[in-house]
This record gives structure tokens, C-alpha cells and sequence, in this order.
């Protein structure tokens, strides 16, 4: 499962990015983008060594280097301005991005081991965010399965098992987890849910 921080500062954040990562927390998507490049060396400072290759950037890409971190979120706006493949940097690294309809996702470039596909539900942290579109219908006509499509947008205990019944490889976590009095029990409860549901499937 999936992790995207809250755009702005939460109190204790690093604190409680680092027990999400202790409860097996696979990938943390670090999405501040008013963070300045010192900024955001000093919240990646405060996550431990071990967790880093967990850690994935959506800009100052440039200092992934320096804290051993290998993987690159591009936005929807980004891959579209870019013609090319993702930048490339000096060790393989691992690319993903964002979408917004089944139409886009089945045209990503294999460059991408994943891809977002929102909103899926109304948005929890964005106001007056909701679906134009029923990605549920939209997601039987995937054509690509090289990228895996991960849903985002308003998924909780309530609903993540819907996401997983119904063609999405994964879900991401941002607003069920940073509106929530207490982040790390309604992560393990997700987790919780989306592991026993994948059991079943085995």
C-alpha cells in the first residue's frame, strides 16, 4: 500500500511517517510542493536511512543522490510536457505518475512501473474534488498491463475493499490518513483489510 504525505506540514509528521513505516508502510510518495530545496533535504533528513529506498520524490529530484533515493513521481502536466522518456539519472531508478482517465493510463510508456488513477472517490483532502466519471466502468476497458494502476482519491476502511474488487492493483493513501485523529491506526486498518482481502484472491 500506498502513502502520499499532506501537501502542508502536520505536526509530528516525520515521527509518524516512521511508524507507518514500521508497519509495513511499502512506499511513501513525499508530495509538498511549496517545499524549497532545503526544505525538503531537511524532512527527508529525519526519515531513517533504512526507509529511504521507500521514499519517493515529486520534485528537487536532484537530491535523491544524496539520500539513496530511487524513485520519481511525475505529474500528469509533467509526462505531457515531456516528449521524451523520464529524466534519467546515473543508477536505475523507478519512474510513476499520474492520470486521470483509463484512456491516458492505457497510453503510458513502459518507462512507468505504476500510475495513479484519481479521483476514484470523492476526495477527502481536497475540497469539491469528486469523479466526473465512473472509474470503475472505466477501468474494464484496461488495455495496459504493464503499468500497474494504483486508485487514489477519498479511499478508506470504508471503501478500499471496493478498489481492489474491482481491477485496481493498489490503492494509495492521502486523506485517510492526514484527517484522521490517529494516522497509524487507520493505515494498519486499511492494511489490514486490503491484506486479507488479497489472501483470499491467492
Amino acid at each position: 500500500m500506498i502513502v502520499v504525505t499532506n501537501p502542508f506540514s502536520v505536526e509530528n509528521e516525520t515521527n509518524m511517517i516512521q511508524s507507518l513505516f514500521a508497519e509495513g508502510l511499502s512506499l511513501l510518495h513525499i508530495r509538498k510542493p511549496d517545499f524549497s530545496e532545503l526544505e525538503m533535504a531537511e524532512f527527508i533528513h529525519h526519515i531513517k536511512l533504512e526507509n529511504r529506498d521507500k521514499l519517493v520524490l515529486h520534485n528537487h529530484h536532484t537530491l535523491a543522490e544524496d539520500f539513496g533515493i530511487n524513485r520519481f513521481h511525475f505529474s500528469e502536466k509533467e509526462r505531457k510536457q515531456t516528449h521524451d522518456s523520464p529524466e534519467r539519472f546515473s543508477k536505475p531508478c523507478r519512474y510513476s505518475t499520474s492520470t486521470h482517465s483509463i484512456k491516458d493510463f492505457n497510453l503510458l510508456e513502459s518507462d512507468f512501473d505504476y500510475a495513479f488513477l484519481s479521483p476514484v472517490f470523492k476526495s477527502i483532502s481536497k475540497e469539491n474534488y469528486h469523479p466526473e466519471t465512473d472509474l470503475f466502468e472505466e477501468i474494464k476497458s484496461r488495455t495496459n498491463y504493464k503499468t500497474k494502476v494504483i486508485a487514489l482519491g477519498g479511499i478508506d476502511s470504508q471503501n478500499i475493499q471496493k478498489v481492489l474488487q474491482n481491477g485496481f492493483d493498489d490503492a494509495a493513501l492521502l486523506g485517510s490518513i492526514w484527517n484522521n485523529e490517529n494516522p497509524v491506526k487507520q493505515f494498519k486498518l486499511c492494511q489490514q483489510i486490503a491484506l486479507s482481502y488479497l489472501q483470499l484472491q491467492v
